[in-house]
């Protein structure tokens, strides 16, 4: 049987390349709740927190049970054919609620996990070049945000969070790896997209900095520092920290080279 899932982006679940994604919001959350926790029984009382929240009608189970039921019968048109197999087989009903029994390396986000964990690991090590390989392999997973077209409840917002600072987090120790290689031409339009969709991220912006300093272009790095001084003490009311006042200090007076590794900041 043939599974391919995904939530970095849209929800998708093909089994044998037919889609058993429901257009209802309500049988979609249930079945990205699953999705997430591959393998794993997800209880009915989870399902109904995140389907309702903290007071379910008094109908919630039934029509959890009627949810499960049209998600089965998308399986079985989708199993159609396959022998020995039929949709209670992949959608199982185990204690204390239900579970997709599928193989963990069919979700995206599984995967997604592993390669980040790796790349953080190459990092820590130094081993920048097998760092910034793992964390675009990883990156790469992602199509938009997390779980985008569908409804998210307590439990799945929490997650949708999880992932997308991650995400954040490993384009922050990607961009260092490749500044720390040499590759500030390449990495230069990438920060700059980043930057502007998150003007008061600190790292971003002094990654950005050391860029455009490397690539000849000092001013434009001590511009980068007022644009993100002003939008902080416009929008917050605080001034940068002071690791990336230091940077700013350091090219303002020309005191650090191009080459300089101790320019490649991290948080």
């Amino acid at each position: 049987m043939q599974v391919e899932i995904r939530v970095l982006g849209p929800l998708e679940v093909y089994v044998g390349g037919t889609s058993i994604v429901p257009s209802a919001s309500k049988p979609s959350q249930l079945l990205a709740m699953l999705a997430l926790n591959p393998g794993h029984p997800v209880s009915v009382r989870a399902l109904t927190e995140e389907i309702w929240g903290c007071r379910p009608p008094r109908s919630g189970k039934p029509t959890l049970q009627t949810y499960i039921l049209k998600l089965r019968r998308m399986l079985a048109h989708a199993l159609a054919g396959t022998d020995g197999l039929c949709s209670k087989d992949v959608l199982v009903t185990r204690r204390p609620g239900y579970a997709l029994a599928v193989d963990p390396d069919d979700v995206d986000a599984v995967r997604y996990d592993r390669l980040s964990a790796a790349g953080r690991r190459a990092a820590v090590d130094g081993d920048h070049e097998q760092a910034a390989r793992l964390l675009t392999e990883a990156l790469g997973l992602w199509r938009g945000q997390a779980l985008a077209d569908v409804p998210t409840g307590p439990l799945l917002g929490i997650e949708a969070v999880r992932l997308e600072e991650t995400r954040l987090g490993d384009l922050h120790l990607r961009i260092e790896a490749d500044l720390r290689l040499g590759r500030h031409h390449q990495v230069l339009g990438e920060l700059a997209a980043v930057c502007a969709r998150h003007p008061m991220l600190e790292n971003f912006c002094a990654q950005h900095m050391v860029a455009l300093y490397r690539c000849g272009r000092r001013g434009e790095a001590l511009l980068a520092y007022r644009g993100l001084r002003a939008t902080m003490i416009g929008q917050l009311g605080v001034e940068p920290s002071h690791r990336v006042w230091d940077l700013h200090q350091s090219i303002l007076r020309g005191r650090v080279v191009p080459e300089d590794p101790s320019l490649a900041v991290s948080g």
